[in-house]
């Protein structure tokens, strides 16, 4: 799980992945007591405008030009073969990484550039990578409340009502004192969303959610996802090779490919595309849809 303020800039110094990945960073309430908690109600969602984004490794250009705009509240996934820079491109969503040119505006504020330095930013924002990034010498609901009593949120007798609620969202009540080793696969994700949860981020980002899930897991992680969205007002970015998953949970959905956002649209206009490209990705035989 990645959590941050987005008012501090990445820091690049050894050791951030991990402590990013765990939320072990600054307050995004730098202006409240550590007696204030967080008002699990109070989330908004965030408009995303990509524009003209290059990122490269060497001389593998694996992001070219891309424009994308992702609407505020909606769940947005990214589909694409492997390689495609589907992960990439969500790594530069949360300035994990820096692109090589081009430019990422959150609620119409720069992410990169002079500009970003001086710009007003006060949204929260969590990740769940596909690792799940769980600390295995700690309890479920000890996982899920790190963030919060690291950053001293609110009182003990508080956090631990986040705790149970936010497993509740996930469908894992009663699990705070399983270890991580007594967990699914399955599980282990849901714990993953709840930990992301905790900080009431107006945007969660995904990582290959489903990745090395079986398919009875990776439905029931989809309607977690689904619930979650329901209850919550935030905006929603997966990025995921499994189509069926993207057809079912989102309301938009983008296929990047060679790179590039080659198209957009509803499930119901992907699977009509006419792109000979998108149609080769989605009507396979191993994906059980039929053209």
């Amino acid at each position: 799980m990645f959590l941050k303020t987005i008012k501090e800039g990445a820091k690049k110094s050894e050791g951030v992945f991990h402590k990013i990945a765990h939320g072990l960073v600054g307050n995004v309430f730098p202006n409240e007591s550590h007696d204030s908690c967080i008002n699990l109600r109070d989330t908004r969602a965030v408009g995303i405008r990509i524009e003209k984004l290059n990122k490269s490794f060497g001389s593998n250009h694996v992001l070219k030009d891309v424009d994308l705009d992702i609407h505020a509240g909606e769940t947005f996934s990214i589909i694409g073969p492997s390689g495609s820079g589907k992960s990439v491109l969500l790594k530069l969503i949360v300035k994990l990484d820096e692109p090589d040119s081009g430019e990422i505006f959150i609620d119409e504020s720069p992410v990169f550039g002079e500009d970003a330095k001086n710009s007003e930013r006060d949204y929260r924002f969590s990740m769940v990578f596909q690792s799940s990034a769980l600390f295995n010498s700690l309890s479920v609901g000890e996982n899920v409340g790190l963030w919060l009593r690291e950053k001293r949120v609110c009182k003990e007798a508080r956090i631990r009502e986040i705790i149970r609620e936010k497993l509740a969202m996930v469908g894992l009540q009663g699990t705070e004192s399983l270890k991580t080793s007594e967990l699914s696969g399955g599980m282990k994700k849901r714990v993953a969303i709840a930990r992301s949860l905790a900080m009431n981020p107006d945007l969660i980002l995904y990582d290959e959610p489903t990745a090395e899930l079986d398919p009875i897991s990776s439905d029931d992680l989809a309607n977690t996802i689904i619930k979650v969205k329901e209850t919550t007002r935030n905006t929603t970015v997966i990025v995921t090779h499994d189509l069926n998953f993207a057809l079912y949970v989102s309301d938009r959905i983008g296929m990047i490919y060679d790179g590039r956002i080659i198209e957009t649209g509803t499930p119901a206009e992907i699977k009509a595309s006419s792109n000979p490209i998108v149609r080769s990705f989605v009507y396979t035989t191993t994906k059980g849809i039929k053209g």
